[in-house]
């Protein structure tokens, strides 16, 4: 896979080893000539270069690329690029990084952005991961916001604990994706029991995440669940 990346800061450099490591080609762009480092990323591809202007992008050749990497500390340098490399070059795929929580409503096709990350927010939704029993916590979200990538550790008491992955009829177009018990993740078996306990991701719309947390753990029933051991409290 070919990757442009616009930005050959700290955060543009380090994304850049990782794909190289992982065997792909890696075009670093940036206008700063003391950003051009080419020791520090030896097996990339380096272009001094506006990554906003359509000039050096066809000097880049963005067309070619399967990838392009928004990871400048500019919002408005990281929308341009996309922007451009979408609709002037038609890029399959455009990565945006957001700097500033505020801007994070700007990010999504009308700016020719597929997937907007923004570290605040992932930060929040790792911790929340971490912490929460029976709560859904949505970790990430593609296509502009149409798809999202979402996990719910199961409680105890929840109504599909013990029921085989075959007979979950999960609400809208959910799909679960991977269960993650004792620390090891694995592929859905169809006819593995769930249990307590166990972290579940999912892949689905946005407007049906609702109705699945209700499905994995109903609140009426987790409230009801509350009163009835407060009530053994006072006796």
């Amino acid at each position: 896979m070919r990757v442009a990346i616009a930005g050959a800061g700290n955060v543009g450099r380090s994304i850049a080893r990782e794909l190289i490591a992982n065997g792909h080609t890696v075009l670093l762009i940036d206008r700063d000539p003391n950003a051009i480092k080419t020791d520090s990323v030896p097996g990339a591809e380096w272009l001094l270069a506006d990554a906003c202007e359509v000039d050096s992008l066809e000097e880049a050749r963005i067309d070619k690329v399967d990838v392009a990497i928004a990871a400048t500390g500019d919002d408005k340098a990281n929308l341009v690029h996309s922007l451009v490399a979408k609709t002037e070059f038609a890029v399959p795929r455009t990565v945006a990084r957001v700097n500033h929580p505020s801007n994070e409503w700007m990010f999504d096709e009308v700016w020719g952005v597929d997937v907007a990350v923004s570290t605040p927010r992932l930060m929040c939704a790792l911790v929340e991961e971490a912490v929460t029993v029976g709560d859904l916590v949505r970790l990430f979200s593609f296509r502009g916001g149409k798809t999202n990538l979402v996990e719910m550790t199961l409680p105890f008491d929840s109504p599909i604990v013990g029921r085989r992955v075959a007979d979950l009829n999960l609400p809208g177009d959910f799909v679960l994706v991977a269960v993650i018990r004792d620390g090891e993740a694995r592929a859905p078996q169809h006819d593995a029991a769930l249990e307590g306990g166990d972290e579940l991701l999912f892949i689905g719309n946005p407007d049906a995440e609702h109705a699945l947390a209700q499905f994995l753990a109903p609140s009426e029933q987790r409230l009801q669940q509350g009163d009835d051991d407060d009530n053994d409290d006072d006796d």
